[in-house]
């Protein structure tokens, strides 16, 4: 599997999970209410490998420019899935996200359209792996990320960064480089391990490099409606961060796991699963929150 998705389990757990607030456990919190104005620069960041945080990225990014709005995923994972996840080849890749890193390529020169309308990919490659040493003795070596950006920010509505799951210096670029951090956290046992690290992190960031960074939504990802663990995992986690957390609910899903290899969102792929319509309404929640 090219994605750091969740395993594939029957569909029966599809067809069981929820897609939004109807089906899901009950409300603890109030409603979101914080405006965020356009343009917005969103990182998904989880330390945590296999959460589902490239598959959010790509469908979340799909589900928005579906809505119209000019929506730019930023790979900044040297594993390169969000970008074939859509299908960029990101071998041999005259410019990518390395090139922008280390080399002050301007971002327009590696953005990509993807075959959905309103999508762009700024890529990946394998080149990205040797980023974090090369960077070290870089001058402002945090804040290459947002430079690039702030050139072509006013081409889009958003733009949503991929990060690394590790704690390095390309995560804290995609950091120092949003306006807001989202957070997918899987329904399981061990889904709370290490947040507080990124939350420690997050807050550095905030304190030493980018005052106006927030954690401003989290989403429940991989549900199965045939564990209770997953509702005892929404609740805790609506429990600990109130109206961050998103109604929506990603269902584990098959057709999630097969459609990173078809080099598609689940959007096109299986444009009325259950994945797809949770995204969707993940998507019209996190753009009620635009002003």
């Amino acid at each position: 599997m090219i994605d750091d998705d969740d395993t594939a389990e029957d569909d029966t757990a599809e067809d069981a999970a929820p897609s939004g607030a109807a089906d899901e456990p009950a409300e603890t919190s109030s409603a979101r209410t914080i405006p965020h104005p356009l343009p917005r620069i969103i990182a998904i960041a989880n330390q945590k490998g296999g959460v589902g945080k490239t598959t959010t990225t790509v469908n979340l990014g799909a589900s928005l420019a579906e809505l119209g709005l000019r929506t730019l995923l930023i790979d900044l994972d040297p594993q390169g899935n969000a970008s074939t996840g859509l299908g960029i080849e990101n071998r041999g890749l005259e410019h990518s996200m390395y090139h922008v890193m280390l080399h002050d390529e301007p971002l327009e020169n590696v953005v990509e359209p993807t075959d959905v309308k309103n999508l762009f990919v700024a890529p990946a490659s394998l080149d990205l792996a040797g980023a974090e040493i090369e960077l070290v003795p870089a001058f402002s070596r945090e804040q290459r990320l947002k430079r690039a950006i702030d050139a072509v920010i006013d081409d889009y509505d958003y733009v949503l960064i991929n990060c690394p799951p590790s704690l390095g210096l390309l995560t804290v670029n995609g950091l120092s480089a949003a306006k807001e951090v989202l957070v997918p956290i899987q329904c399981e046992y061990y889904a709370l391990e290490g947040l507080g690290q990124l939350l420690r992190n997050v807050d550095l960031v905030k304190r030493n490099l980018n005052p106006e960074l927030e954690m401003s939504t989290i989403l429940c990802v991989m549900y199965d409606a045939r564990t209770k663990l997953s509702d005892q995992v929404v609740n805790e986690v609506r429990e600990h961060f109130g109206d961050k957390v998103l109604r929506s609910i990603i269902p584990r899903s098959v057709r999630l796991s097969e459609a990173p290899s078809f080099g598609q969102p689940i959007t096109t792929f299986d444009s009325k699963s259950r994945g797809a319509l949770a995204y969707r309404d993940a998507a019209k929640e996190v753009h009620r929150d635009a002003s």
